[in-house]
């Protein structure tokens, strides 16, 4: 054996904990391994050194003589070459899910379904409401003539021939050996002599199913609804997978939304914003009346308390906003502009204080 420095080999401290000797062997391994460095004899010498240097590092007996007495401790104690049968499995595992595609393949039980999507458009006022909607979605089922198992019914897996059973095969490099998935069984460790005649060996089946789905009230535009187990069917008795169900809201021709509130324009004529009135605003729960005060200005916000959209969590109702605004009269008669025309002559700035403080402001700005 050559009086190699095992520590100087993997680049610790001979104070080095097995953790950190597992580490840099993890970090040497995945750089000179010869699957991943093909041909390349000189990786190859050096794979094998780091190899024998962990295996010596990371048994505590091994260690301790070589600590003690060095390559000559560890001749003496193995005359006949040491044996490299320590149980490397935490160290390697990492490494070969890189190299080999998840190399320590376990043989599977079961393999989840897929999550499914499915888009509802729904109205405003659906949306604010909340309703049942009926939906029919395409998926992957279990098969029921096989439950599942892809064997024809009367019949049962049989072990692979090619891994007997263990979903793997294996092969010796260098001082290890490796075990690479089994090509023949996928890793399962049993095959489907003979098919089901109804899914032919898949397990699953195409259906559609036609589900009641509840949608709370308050939903918005954009939000996703989960519906565990609705998805499709997992694989050789895996779970199922979700149904995800996207919400999709048209505009409405009068309101808008803000999170829980809504809003909406409300024109009135000329003499009601100047005298008051009350008026008729359509909400959510039908018509309301809103009372204006004489000298409404357009553009003035008024709320109606709670007469928004429902939080989805029962943060309660939003509110409503109403916008004024203040429609001009047009296309007067000769009377009518008589009427106005003698309103102009006998107004005084009393009943324009903000056009006369506007414009006492611009005087003031070009002095």
């Amino acid at each position: 054996m050559d009086k190699k420095d095992y520590y100087g080999i993997l680049g610790v401290s001979r104070n080095a904990s097995p953790d950190d000797i597992k580490k840099a062997y993890r970090q040497l391994a995945k750089k000179y391994h010869p699957d991943m460095n093909p041909g390349d004899k000189t990786c190859a010498d050096k794979f094998k050194e780091i190899n024998e240097a962990c295996q010596v590092l990371i048994d505590p007996e091994k260690r301790e003589i070589y600590d003690s007495y060095g390559h000559e401790g560890l001749q003496s104690h193995w005359p006949g070459g040491m044996s490299f049968d320590v149980n490397f499995t935490d160290i390697f595992e990492d490494i070969f899910d890189g190299f080999f595609g998840g190399g320590r393949t376990r043989r599977t039980h079961g393999r989840p379904g897929a999550d499914l999507r499915y888009d509802v458009v729904l109205s405003f006022t659906e949306a604010v409401s909340g309703m049942e909607k009926t939906i029919e979605i395409p998926r992957m089922e279990q098969c029921s003539a096989c439950k599942g198992s892809g064997a024809r019914p009367g019949t049962t897996l049989e072990v692979c021939p090619s891994c007997e059973g263990r979903g793997q095969v294996g092969y010796t490099q260098g001082f290890f050996s490796v075990s690479r998935t089994c090509s023949r069984c996928r890793g399962e460790g049993s095959i489907i002599a003979h098919p089901c005649s109804e899914c032919r060996g898949n397990g699953r089946v195409q259906r559609t199913k036609r589900l009641t789905v509840k949608i709370p009230a308050g939903v918005d535009d954009g939000v996703s609804l989960r519906i565990s187990g609705e998805g499709e069917a997992g694989l050789k008795g895996g779970s199922p997978g979700d149904l995800y169900v996207y919400i999709s809201v048209r505009p409405h021709e009068i309101f808008q939304r803000q999170n829980r509130d809504i809003f909406c324009e409300i024109p009135v004529s000329f003499p009601q914003a100047v005298l008051g009135a009350d008026i008729d605003v359509p909400a959510l729960d039908g018509k309301t009346v809103l009372k204006i005060p004489s000298g409404t200005q357009s553009g003035r916000v008024f709320r109606l308390k709670g007469k928004g959209v429902p939080g989805l969590r029962g943060e309660g109702k939003g509110d409503q906003l109403i916008r004024i605004i203040v429609e001009t009269p047009v296309k007067l008669n000769r009377e009518q502009r008589q009427l106005i025309e003698e309103f102009a002559r006998i107004s005084g700035n009393e009943v324009h204080p903000q056009h006369d403080s506007f414009f006492k402001k611009v005087r003031e700005m070009f002095k």
